[in-house]
């Protein structure tokens, strides 16, 4: 059985208030996009020699993990814990770049719980994956309805975004990922947090055009300052003609929204992976 494990953008992103775990509290907005990595599992016959009950292979973009420390074999052994399921052979294709503020990993990981839940019929229910989910990581709860979601706490409490939907239909999102690594523990080192003038769930359901100015991701100024092409590859979104355009995560992929579809992403940003596609 194959399941296609999508990314995620933020809508704006601003870090509110440090919790006394040394976590941060925050608001953005989630959003689908359809970038997608593969993921397909296999019953192990039982004449297969393994020491692991989820056989990992991982292919496509490179991965800086074990393949035991991989999202989609921990997911696996969280569902094991609780329901018998067969050992199982695990195929990942990643198209989604690594640290890219696209929740790739999160979302193998989500995927990977609703791709059990199917493939073996446990009937866990919604509401009961994503607490699965957040046990593998604050974001990952997103994915298992991949829908848009005003995500707040550390991006584990979610609910409804109704805005985007309406805001973004029709439109066309790209996607430029330089070979630049941020660390997100450095990001929210260098962040003060601060109450946003405007929620960002509120921003996403004004107009794009007023976006630029009011809908904030709070990583982009040290971020910025630290890698300066991260910037100049933003403002070369807007002279593409971007509608909007903004770090997604603590970065380092930025996306542009554009009205019609853009030409030439590749040609202009060489060393860059690229991708774009109508929302």
């Amino acid at each position: 059985m194959i399941t296609f494990p999508c990314a995620k953008i933020n809508l704006g992103l601003n870090i509110i208030s440090e919790r006394p775990d040394g976590y941060h509290n925050l608001e953005t907005v989630f959003y689908p996009i359809p970038l997608t990595d593969v993921l397909e599992i296999k019953s192990m016959s039982d004449e297969f020699l393994s020491d692991v009950s989820c056989d990992l292979k991982v292919t496509g973009n490179i991965v800086d993990c074990n393949e035991r420390q991989n999202l989609v074999v921990k997911a696996y052994e969280l569902i094991a814990n609780d329901f018998k399921i067969p050992r199982v052979h695990a195929y990942l294709y990643k198209r989604i770049p690594s640290q890219a503020g696209l929740g790739g990993g999160s979302s193998d990981g989500a995927f990977m719980i609703r791709l059990l839940d199917e493939r073996f019929r446990l009937n866990i229910g919604i509401a009961e994956m994503e607490r699965y989910a957040a046990k593998l990581g604050a974001d990952c709860a997103f994915f298992i309805t991949a829908e848009p979601a005003f995500a707040s706490g550390i991006g584990n409490e979610l609910e409804p975004a109704d805005g985007p939907w309406g805001n973004l239909e029709g439109y066309y999102i790209a996607i430029v990922k330089p070979d630049i690594a941020v660390s997100t523990r450095e990001a929210y080192q260098m962040i003060t947090p601060k109450q946003p003038s405007k929620n960002c769930r509120m921003v996403v359901r004004q107009p794009i055009e007023t976006w630029k100015d009011d809908l904030i991701n709070d990583f982009e100024q040290s971020v910025f300052l630290k890698h300066p092409e991260l910037k100049a590859i933003k403002e070369r979104l807007y002279d593409f003609g971007a509608s909007y355009a903004q770090m997604s995560g603590s970065g380092s992929a930025l996306f542009g929204i554009f009205r019609e579809k853009p030409h030439g992403l590749k040609e202009s940003f060489k060393d860059c992976f690229t991708f774009s596609a109508q929302l």
